[in-house]
């Protein structure tokens, strides 16, 4: 494919790019002619097939590929009323992979559409990695607070542990020992470490609700606060 020819598809995709409820994507009836289909009834073949490969990664279909009415016109002024979808860019790059790639719009277009799905999805991957390590760095100055507190009352590293042992039985219905086991956690390393943001999450609450309460668990009790 020529460079001129590159330049040029790659415009005009970013030119046909709808913005919908802050959603980025295009229209399929649009880019049916982008991709050289000249028949609607051959696209939407192509359509279905990325609707099935949505499906079975267990995306909901209707996220990437929301039915829409579109207005187009018929001559001397007139407009009907015609089927449209609006397509995600995921949706546009499922389309693709599904389409003839022996039409340089398709090859372009399977190309052009994966390398901005992957960085999106590196950008969503980069934002869920920050929040895990901002759950955990906030969780870790909980507990430090809360075996401050414990300490005050004459707790010692035995009985917190047993009290953290307790927090994990009642939040996740096991104790540390067993998830560290089921996890394959090793023994040196801290449970937090391979929990995910809800989980770490969840224990930060259930540490922050024990700092504040004055009735602290103790050691021969039964009772977890």
């Amino acid at each position: 494919m020529k460079k001129e020819m590159i330049k040029q598809l790659y415009n005009t995709f970013e030119q046909f790019a709808l913005e919908v409820n802050g959603i980025e994507c295009w229209s399929a009836r649009e880019l049916q002619e982008l991709l050289g289909y000249k028949k609607w009834e051959n696209f939407s073949k192509v359509i279905d097939k990325a609707k099935e490969a949505c499906i079975n990664v267990g995306n909901n279909v209707s996220d990437h590929f929301p039915d829409v009415r579109k207005m187009v016109g018929i001559g001397s002024g007139a407009e009907r009323d015609i089927d449209d979808i609006l397509l995600t860019r995921y949706a546009c790059y499922l389309v693709a992979q599904n389409g003839d790639s022996r039409k340089e719009q398709i090859a372009f277009a399977q190309t052009y559409f994966a390398v901005q799905t992957r960085k999106a999805e590196l950008i969503e991957k980069r934002i869920l990695e920050l929040e895990r390590v901002k759950a955990r760095a906030k969780l870790q100055e909980t507990e430090k607070i809360l075996s401050g507190v414990l300490y005050e009352r004459g707790i010692n590293d035995k009985t917190f542990a047993l009290i953290r042992s307790k927090g994990d039985q009642a939040l996740f219905r096991l104790s540390t020992a067993t998830l560290k086991r089921k996890m394959n956690v090793p023994a040196n390393r801290p449970l937090a470490d391979f929990l995910p943001t809800i989980s770490i999450l969840a224990k930060g609450f259930a540490a922050e609700l024990t700092c504040s309460r004055w009735d602290i668990v103790v050691a021969g009790t039964d009772t977890w606060v």
